[in-house]
């Protein structure tokens, strides 16, 4: 039996989901046609036949997760030479996430022992026996030990808690990048508001802080960047790729649109819509989702006034945007009320300064006030 093995997909993917398998144990395939969609962090993708032969064993039910070089289909009859589709080897970038495992249950020997948890030999053998996390106890014992009795606690409690729900695709891959994120970057954030009183009643707020944005860059190219913290070093772009965060209901993606800096509103707007209904019918090619030079999250559009939004490697910025919202401001020594666009940028402090922030945002403002 020959083994096909999950390839690799781009961008640092390390395991994919089973959405549908397109043939069962027996059928005959040729190299090239469909075997199996999966879903991953970024897609729901389409993998073709390798080979050309007969299908005699497949590794995995709809919904199980796959793992990167594991067996996906078994074969018989398949040449070596007649691999007619190629798979994977996508160019990947620097966001492969590795994550330790947090707080398990091991550990051996009397009070102390792995993790700097302290608990008793009964208590940690329970523990392992009823598969109960040490790290969510609440410790009655002496100097802050755990007890068989704290253990039988936290599993009668258990037993009332619902399910744990795995989280899978978009999500799963959503919490390991911000864990990711949040060790590597050394995060600050300036805020400040922007006086939007002369747009027009219907102005697209987007497009008007894509087109900032771009101002920003301009004016402080530092934060149109990448950082790779290994040689210590940044990588400057003259071209403006946008990220910009979309919420839905399987969790965020990140679009990228391309060059806003040189590119019509009406054309932005075009291109981001569409991007925006492959998203939720999650068809959007993989390398829409890849490269972003800058990110926006316009949050307002939901709730919120300020946000210190996570910057994800390595990229080194992302600005967010909150709720406009009319308040009372001076204009020429008089209150006045007018509408106003809080604001934030968020960045790595390892490759940008404050005073590069302060300027990128200030060009940011001083656009945004314009009336068109």
């Amino acid at each position: 039996m020959k083994l096909f093995k999950l390839p690799d997909l781009g961008e640092g993917l390390q395991e994919a989901e089973i959405v549908a398998w397109h043939v069962k144990p027996g059928d005959e395939v040729q190299a090239g046609a469909p075997l199996v969609s999966v879903e991953t962090a970024k897609a729901v993708v389409e993998i073709p036949s390798p080979y050309t032969g007969r299908v005699v064993r497949l590794f995995g039910k709809p919904g199980e997760v796959i793992h990167l070089d594991a067996p996906l289909a078994g074969y018989e009859g398949a040449g070596e030479e007649d691999a007619g589709a190629v798979v994977g080897s996508v160019e990947v970038g620097k966001q492969v996430v590795t994550e330790a495992p947090v707080g398990g249950v091991g550990g051996i020997g009397g009070i102390g022992g792995m993790g700097g948890i302290k608990a008793m030999p009964a208590a940690r053998a329970l523990a392992r026996q009823m598969n109960i996390n040490l790290a969510t106890i609440t410790a009655s014992g002496p100097d802050g030990s755990i007890t068989v009795a704290d253990v039988r606690r936290a599993a009668s409690e258990a037993a009332d808690l619902p399910p744990l729900e795995p989280l899978r695709g978009v999500r799963r891959a959503m919490a390991r990048n911000m864990a990711y994120a949040r060790s590597e970057v050394a995060s600050a954030t300036v805020t400040d508001d922007a006086d939007v009183h002369a747009w027009a009643a219907r102005a697209d707020v987007t497009m008007r802080l894509a087109r900032a944005i771009a101002a920003g860059c301009r004016a402080e190219p530092a934060l149109n960047a990448w950082y790779e913290s290994g040689p210590m070093a940044r990588r400057m772009f003259t071209k403006i790729d946008l990220g910009i965060a979309v919420d839905t209901p399987d969790g965020l993606f990140v679009p990228v649109l391309r060059d806003v800096g040189n590119r019509a509103a009406a054309d932005l707007r075009c291109g981001l819509d569409r991007m925006r209904a492959d998203v939720k019918a999650r068809t959007i090619p993989p390398e829409e989702l890849r490269g972003p030079t800058i990110t926006l999250s316009n949050f307002g559009m939901i709730a919120g006034k300020y946000a210190a939004p996570i910057v994800l490697p390595p990229t080194v910025a992302i600005l967010g945007a909150g709720r406009i919202a009319e308040r009372v401001v001076a204009v020429k020594g008089a209150p006045a009320v007018h509408r106003v666009l809080p604001l934030s940028i968020t960045f790595d402090h390892r490759a940008v300064s404050g005073g590069e922030a302060g300027r990128f945002l200030a060009a940011v403002i001083a656009d945004l006030q314009l009336s068109a």
